[in-house]
């Protein structure tokens, strides 16, 4: 039996309740400590739990707290060491335990996401398609004291994330404390995960040899963007395929030998775009070792162009949650804030499949917002772990699968998706060019304004 409370949550924030109730399912404090102890490799739980350590973050990450100070302040009843023993866990927090969390919540919401039907249609059936690009985290403040002197932005890391646009979410990250390092530095992580049957999308940056020939010799597919210094041997005349919404098509046939001198034959895809991209090219190359029965040239043009997915997917983290908080100097603290982010966005996904269940994926994808789901959580969660004793989540723990479906699908008949619709943005208008005075840096806006009501 609910409390009277509990069933209130139930009827005024519905959607608040099913993000509790995955946290209570995937990431209760119970199993998250106990996962940390098998995949921790050098840090250790002695003070200060792990759950803990992630509770704080989720709390800074979903904004019902400013800051990580700001959270500690108000769990301080409630934890044994000071908030300089919480700093040092957040700053040696190893990055595959970041990753792994990553992983781990995804393996634990896919079969909620897939239970409850909210997948999305494959851009090619039978194959495990997996969309790679990079985040770079921005720059932080100069709170370290070998930054203080720096006028430089100082970059604390960047990562490597793989999407699955079937489930719409991230299933995987590789994180690098060098916020220079060039991206492909992380490409043989990437390369050891690749399986048989996989179909990886991905940008120019990542197309180079080492990892193309690897995933052609994975039995594995690719669809990438050519680099201008990717090295092939043209086998064959190029031959006019027809036409995609973005333009024309043309393709041949060219070989790639690799490192080893093994030679690889792939297929070079050329689209003469009707209009340029943001970079001013007029026209694409796309490398796949696809074969043709499996997709024509204008079907590869299309699934690589399904890539921007992951682009959108990184703005809605950084637009639904707090993803890169600038106050934390410490490359592994700042990359955990992302991986905590991360697994954020996985829950308002489970919400969305929930919603999608009731009321369709079209309706769900088209006319609501995702930020204001998020908004809507970090508004009331706060309030709604105020009143709402922890013990009464843990039925969310007890219910079978099927029993869960069921409750996500009753929860989100509740929700009224009027109080979420999307409102689409009309034509950019264009910016005015700014003037500059050296002589006046300042002006008062007071001013400006009444001259503008004479």
């Amino acid at each position: 039996m609910l409390s009277p409370i509990f069933e209130k949550f139930v009827e005024k924030s519905p959607v608040s309740v099913i993000a509790r109730g995955m946290m209570e399912r995937v990431l209760n404090p119970e199993q998250l400590d106990q996962w940390f102890e098998n995949s921790a490799q050098k840090q250790y739980t002695k003070d200060l739990l792990f759950s803990t350590v992630f509770d704080i973050m989720s709390q800074v990450v979903s904004g019902s707290r400013a800051s990580v100070h700001a959270a500690y302040q108000a769990s301080k009843e409630d934890i044994s060491v000071s908030v300089k023993s919480l700093y040092n866990k957040l700053n040696g927090i190893e990055l595959n335990t970041s990753a792994e969390l990553v992983r781990y919540a995804a393996g634990a919401v896919t079969p909620v996401i897939k239970g409850l039907k909210g997948t999305r249609r494959s851009p090619l059936t039978g194959y495990h398609v997996k969309l790679l690009d990079g985040n770079c985290i921005e720059a932080s403040e100069h709170r370290i004291e070998e930054l203080r002197s720096l006028s430089a932005g100082a970059l604390p890391g960047k990562s490597l994330v793989v999407y699955d646009p079937i489930l719409g979410i991230p299933v995987d990250v590789f994180p690098c404390e060098d916020g220079h390092a060039q991206e492909r530095s992380l490409l043989n992580k990437v390369l050891l995960t690749v399986k048989k049957g996989d179909l990886w999308v991905a940008d120019r940056n990542f197309c180079v040899v080492e990892f193309t020939c690897g995933i052609d010799d994975k039995q594995a597919l690719l669809i990438f963007r050519q680099h201008g210094n990717f090295p092939y041997t043209v086998l064959g005349k190029e031959k006019y395929v027809g036409k995609i919404e973005t333009g024309k098509v043309f393709e041949q046939p060219i070989m790639v030998v690799d490192n080893s001198g093994k030679e690889h034959r792939f297929r070079r895809i050329r689209v003469l775009l009707k209009k340029a991209t943001r970079d001013g090219d007029m026209e694409i190359f796309i490398i796949t070792n696809l074969p043709k029965q499996a997709a024509g040239a204008k079907k590869i043009a299309e699934i690589y162009r399904s890539r921007w997915t992951i682009e959108t997917s990184f703005q809605e983290v950084e637009k639904w949650f707090n993803s890169e908080i600038n106050t934390l100097g410490y490359p592994p603290a700042a990359l955990f804030g992302f991986c905590v982010a991360l697994v954020s966005y996985m829950i308002v996904s489970v919400i969305k499949a929930s919603l999608s269940s009731i009321y369709g994926m079209k309706i769900i994808e088209e006319q609501v917002s995702g930020y204001y789901l998020a908004d809507e959580i970090s508004g009331t969660y706060r309030g709604m772990m105020i009143a709402i004793e922890d013990d009464q989540w843990e039925i969310f723990r007890e219910l079978t699968q099927a029993e869960l479906i069921r409750v996500l699908k009753k929860l989100a008949k509740k929700v009224k998706l009027s109080a979420f619709r999307k409102h689409p943005r009309g034509p950019k208008k264009p910016v005015a060019k700014r003037k500059s005075d050296p002589k006046t840096p300042h002006v008062s806006t007071a001013k400006l304004i009444a001259s503008r009501k004479k």
